[in-house]
């Protein structure tokens, strides 16, 4: 849940997750699809909780969680129910921005939410106490990083390496972007875009996203058991929210 992409091209958009996890974190299962109230969800499921970090509906809304919402915090749990089922609670509803506008936050762990909904994107922070939330331009590329991990200087560090890559790659496919995910960086393994702090806190996994009209494909990269997996899942015309 901590470093984020958004791609735009003709085609396709495209979202993509590096999850960065404490190393006795439980494995998480592969994507699956899901039957909810609302309909199908495809998402891969935290081992631990049950939610997950990146998910996506059948109505074509997406929500991705991000570690922390505007500055780092010290946890100080027990937390009312986890982040990740948080994530689910939104997507699970018609509009996941309007959910995220009404839901009670109250004792939830502070986080970033990138919500695609019915077609527009939204950034969404909760820090503990307020929600903070702006309507993001849809047609540029946008890259996140998490505040529980990365200082000021290293989110700024790594927008430049994704803007001057973005610049020296204007089309770029699926595979390019888990590629610039996976190894992308300077050599300091604290912070490169693949991190690896001691073995204690590291990128278990990349999951990407290529949205068209018609369905999304899921690549899921599980860095830890060098295992790789991929999905489909097709929109469902009759649901409104493309």
């Amino acid at each position: 849940m901590c470093t984020v992409t958004y791609i735009p091209n003709k085609e396709y958009f495209y979202l993509t997750s590096n999850r960065d996890e404490k190393n006795w974190r439980t494995d998480a299962l592969a994507p699956a699809v899901y039957e909810f109230g609302s309909g199908k969800i495809m998402f891969p499921k935290d081992g631990d909780a049950g939610g997950s970090w990146i998910a996506a509906h059948e109505n074509g809304n997406i929500v991705i969680f991000l570690n922390g919402g505007l500055n780092a915090h010290n946890p100080s749990p027990p937390y009312r129910k986890s982040r990740g089922l948080i994530l689910l609670d939104l997507l699970d509803h018609t509009t996941p921005y309007n959910c995220f506008l009404v839901i009670n936050l109250n004792g939830i762990e502070p986080f970033t939410a990138i919500i695609r909904d019915n077609g527009q994107l939204f950034e969404c922070r909760w820090d503990g106490s307020n929600k903070h939330h702006k309507e993001l331009d849809r047609k540029v590329p946008h890259i996140w990083s998490s505040v529980t991990l990365y200082s000021e200087e290293t989110i700024s560090k790594r927008k430049k390496w994704f803007d001057d890559w973005m610049t020296k790659n204007k089309t770029v496919s699926q595979s390019d972007i888990i590629h610039f995910h996976q190894f992308t960086g300077d050599g300091d393994t604290n912070n490169d875009l693949r991190m690896n702090r001691d073995g204690k806190v590291f990128t278990v996994s990349i999951t990407s996203m290529e949205i068209g009209n018609n369905g999304i494909k899921m690549d899921y990269i599980d860095l830890k058991n060098e295992q790789h997996f991929s999905g489909q899942m097709i929109f469902d015309s009759s649901i409104a929210g493309r």
